[in-house]
Order: structure tokens, then C-alpha cells, then sequence
């Protein structure tokens, strides 16, 4: 597997190689979901290129960017053993030159929920996405849905700038006890993690109200906060049922719906959801 860390050396890998082109975008400190999603890429394409790369325009001032989890080496070992062809791995000033300033903005799917949470990380993250898939150039990229908005954003960003891209969707790849698999996750003491399996038992008792037939947005979103109240450890930022496609809260079910949760659990914040279907 090849380390590339400049966009000429990627530019230049890629014009040497035919086939086509798998792309994995990540932050690094990689776990079986990343891993997941080289696989698929692995499947589906000739070649596959991981980026390993802790996006800073992403993070707000007083977010966790300088302590986020950082091991090139240890990504590398497990993505050679994944299978990935070449590995991207920039600097900051690599993928931001000095007198950089163009930035990208997606509109409304990009408003609500961790936008409205978490002011200017989707402008980082369709900034970051636009200029790798630019610099890699593949022919399809892939994403967990455990990101449920920023899967919506990247497709809205891919479509509405015409890039030439397929975005695939993966699904959520959960511990035995239903904990998302999260970089995040490393933070958690031992008390902390066994206290961040309610979020997907939150979700597991509004799906469980939804099969009941209930269709009620505030109803499902009351079930869901009952169930985190019930933990100590855990504080709710949202507890959302949200149209799959704009991610606006719903009232009332006429089709599909997410479920969508953001919880601190002691210090970390938790993010998950579910897609609930007719």
C-alpha cells in the first residue's frame, strides 16, 4: 500500500493506474466501520484509496480537534490488511495553502440538528469532501450512515455541483451491545461506556412504538428521551424524528422517518440514529 501525503503524488498515482477508483474519506483512528467501507470499496472497484485526514474547519472552537484520536501507523496496518491500495494522508496546509478561502454551503438539509448544533461544521465538511473527491478523483465514495446528515449533505453537495461521483451508503456497524462504533467511543471510561448503550435502546423503544403503529413525532421523541432520562451519565442534546430527506422534525409520519439522537455522556458527545420504513 502506498502513502501519498501531496495532491501531486495523488494526481500522479492516480494517472498511472486504469480501472476504477474506490474513495473512502476519514478522519483516522480507524474501527470496524471505517473498515467496513474499505471492504465494500474493495468489492465494488479495481482500486482503493483511503484519506486519513483530521478536517480543522470542521471542529468548533471549543470541540475536541487538538485531542481527537491521531495513529497513521496503526490506520495504515489496518487498512493494508483491509486491502485499500494507497492511503492519502495531508497536512493541514497541504489541503488549506496559506490564502485559502473558498469555502462551500450546502443550503437547508445542512440547517437543522448538528447544523444547528454544531455552527459552520457542514460548510468544513462539503468544503473538505469537495476538494478530496477534486484530488482523488473516484469514480465512486463511500459513507456510514451512522453520519445520517452529512451523508444527506455530501449527496445534496455531489448533485447540486455535478461532480462525478457515485455515493454509496453503509450501514451502521454496532458492537454486540448496539453501541454505534464511533472514534469517539475511545474517550468513554468504563461506567461511560456502559452507560452509552441507552442511545441505541432509546432508538430500539421508539421503533418498538412505531411497530405498535404509532406515528406521532412527539410521541416517538418523548419515547426516546424517557429512555435516556433514565440514564445518569447521559445529558440529551436532541432527541429527533426528522423527515429522512430534509431532516426537518416531523409531526406526523406520511412516509419514512429518522430517528436521530446527539447525547454527551459524560464528557463525549454521542451521535446515532434510525431509519424507520412503512
Amino acid at each position: 500500500m502506498r502513502r501519498l501525503t501531496t495532491i501531486d503524488e495523488v494526481r500522479s498515482w492516480r494517472r498511472k493506474r486504469a480501472g476504477t477508483v474506490g474513495f473512502v474519506p476519514t478522519m483516522g483512528a480507524l474501527h470496524a466501520g471505517h473498515l467496513s467501507l474499505v471492504e465494500a470499496a474493495r468489492r465494488e472497484n479495481d482500486l482503493v484509496v483511503v484519506s486519513v485526514f483530521v478536517n480543522p474547519t470542521q471542529f468548533g472552537p471549543r470541540e475536541d480537534y487538538a485531542r481527537y484520536p491521531r495513529d497513521l501507523e496503526k490506520d495504515e496496518a489496518l487498512l493494508e490488511r483491509a486491502g485499500a491500495d494507497a492511503v492519502f494522508a495531508p497536512s493541514v496546509e497541504v489541503m488549506y495553502p496559506p490564502g485559502a478561502e473558498t469555502t462551500v454551503d450546502v443550503g437547508s438539509v445542512a440547517a437543522p440538528l448538528e447544523g444547528e448544533r454544531r455552527p459552520g461544521h457542514f460548510r468544513g465538511v462539503a468544503t473538505v469532501v469537495l476538494k478530496l473527491l477534486g484530488i482523488v478523483t473516484p469514480d465512486r465514495a463511500y459513507f456510514g450512515e451512522k453520519d445520517a446528515q452529512q451523508l444527506a449533505v455530501v449527496r445534496r453537495l455531489v448533485a447540486d455541483l455535478d461532480v462525478s461521483v457515485e455515493i454509496r451508503a453503509c450501514p451502521i456497524v454496532r458492537e454486540p451491545d448496539g453501541l454505534a462504533l464511533s472514534s469517539r467511543n475511545a474517550y468513554l471510561a468504563p461506567a461511560e461506556r456502559r452507560a452509552a448503550t441507552v442511545l441505541f435502546r432509546a432508538l430500539r423503544a421508539a421503533e418498538e412504538a412505531w411497530r405498535q403503529g404509532e406515528r406521532r413525532g412527539s410521541v416517538l421523541r418523548e419515547t426516546m428521551r424517557r429512555t435516556l432520562q433514565g440514564e445518569p451519565l447521559a445529558k440529551i442534546d436532541y432527541a429527533a424524528v426528522a423527515d429522512p430527506a430534509t431532516f426537518r422534525e416531523a409531526d406526523m409520519a406520511q412516509g419514512p422517518l429518522r430517528l436521530l439522537l446527539a447525547v454527551h455522556v459524560g464528557e463525549t458527545r454521542l451521535i446515532d440514529n434510525l431509519l424507520l420504513e412503512p
